[in-house]
């Protein structure tokens, strides 16, 4: 029987991700159709940035089209997704008894970074999701914690996603695509040295990302969008196997890369 993953770290891109999924969106679809039934997810997003982490407790999760300037199209799409307030309250349990504080949202919906991936990989919207706030300015190192409060979940049939992007710059894509160019060579170089560091479960580096990362800098002018990688890195416990399911790159500049995180061998089954 395969072994069920604690957590996964997807990318969920520019919002066109969502009409144009390309290979990751497959990627995705592939991933979630190999997984076993979870009794709920607690989904992370980078664009649910708050002071102190936050779980939203609503029976009914809104669609929240936090962007502009996109097609049309993009504003008609929504993910009728429902919460669980039974597993929403063994979330907020697990991060207390992690000594974090931690407040509830009644009325928080899903921004993008949550229903884009989670309509690709969940189409019928028939797991309970809970959505989580990150912490930009805790950095990586918070944002690990956070994680590590979440990994008693993954034995209660939680599954942790955390979506964000292995490479965000925004601005090196407007010039970019100006130019007409091709990705910059930071972006592979710094999704490989990701890459590598967690094949070999150096957390260390990991956290340290910004000092020791080549172009780390210039793949996160801030770093809310890679945050969420250490949240499911955390959520899977110490030593946990890595599979990198998808790397490539949209939009010149952001990483694609997808990844699962399992439990070490034999802690859960």
């Amino acid at each position: 029987m395969p072994f069920n993953p604690a957590s996964l770290f997807v990318p969920h891109g520019a919002p066109t991700f969502a009409l144009r999924p390309g290979a990751a969106g497959a990627a995705l679809v592939r991933k979630a159709a190999s997984l076993p039934q979870a009794r709920a997810i607690v989904i992370v997003s980078p664009h649910w940035d708050s002071d102190i982490p936050t779980v939203g407790t609503a029976d009914r999760l809104e669609t929240i089209h936090d962007f502009w300037g996109f097609p049309d199209e993009l504003y008609t799409l929504r993910y009728p997704a429902t919460g669980c307030r039974e597993a929403a309250d063994e979330v907020v349990t697990a991060i207390r008894a992690a000594g974090l504080p931690v407040r509830e949202d009644r009325e928080r919906g899903l921004d993008h970074g949550a229903w884009v991936p989670l309509r690709m990989m969940f189409p019928e919207a028939d797991v309970p999701v809970i959505p989580l706030s990150i912490q930009s300015h805790g950095g990586p190192q918070q944002a690990w914690q956070l994680g590590r409060a979440l990994a008693p979940l993954a034995a209660k049939g939680f599954l942790v996603i955390a979506s964000g992007n292995v490479t965000h710059n925004l601005r090196d894509y407007q010039l970019v695509a100006r130019q007409g160019g091709q990705a910059p060579a930071y972006v592979r170089q710094f999704s490989d040295w990701i890459a590598e560091r967690l094949a070999t479960h150096d957390t260390a580096a990991l956290l340290d990302y910004r000092r020791q990362a080549p172009g780390a800098v210039q793949a996160h002018p801030s770093d809310e969008h890679l945050l969420p990688l250490f949240v499911a890195l955390g959520a899977a416990g110490e030593k946990a196997q890595t599979e990198r399911f998808h790397a490539g790159i949209d939009d010149y500049v952001i990483a694609m890369d997808a990844y699962s995180f399992l439990p070490p061998q034999g802690e859960l089954q």
